[in-house]
């Protein structure tokens, strides 16, 4: 099989399924074990990947600069853009028509209760693997 069938695949399974992001997490001592509130990112509706795709172009950085980045670039990164990689990631977990009015108190949320690690890695491998594939498929078939 050509390896680049085989990496479509591998996206497609991971968009279908989603990716599981910890919101909140308590430790509960007596019973050494710990309960939380995690959200899933799915594959998004076509109007949630047109603001995905207006917010992650307004950012003015392509996916192969953001994976070049150093530490210090990632913390200047993460100070100019934090939010919108809050929103983008709020978009992939609110999939439906009242979306863009829910994703705002979402985006906060995350901003300030899940860990800037599972955001920055949603949005480092998650978002790039929603693409114009289909929606190209559609327009060649016209």
């Amino acid at each position: 099989m050509d390896k680049r069938k085989i990496e479509l695949e591998a996206s497609e399974a991971l968009l279908d399924i989603g990716v599981s992001i910890p919101l909140i997490r308590w430790k509960i001592p007596i019973v050494n074990k710990s309960l939380g509130i995690r959200l899933t990112m799915r594959r998004p509706k076509l109007g949630n990947q047109i603001r995905i795709a207006r917010k992650y172009l307004s950012m003015g950085v392509t996916y192969g600069k953001m994976q070049a980045m150093n530490k210090d670039e990632q913390m200047q990164f993460l100070a100019h853009h934090g939010k919108t990689i809050a929103q983008m990631v709020a978009l992939t977990i609110l999939r439906g028509k009242l979306s863009g009015i829910f994703a705002p108190v979402l985006a906060w949320l995350l901003l300030w209760l899940a860990d800037d690690t599972f955001l920055l890695l949603a949005n480092l491998h998650f978002i790039p693997l929603i693409g114009t594939q289909h929606f190209t498929n559609i327009i060649k078939s016209c």
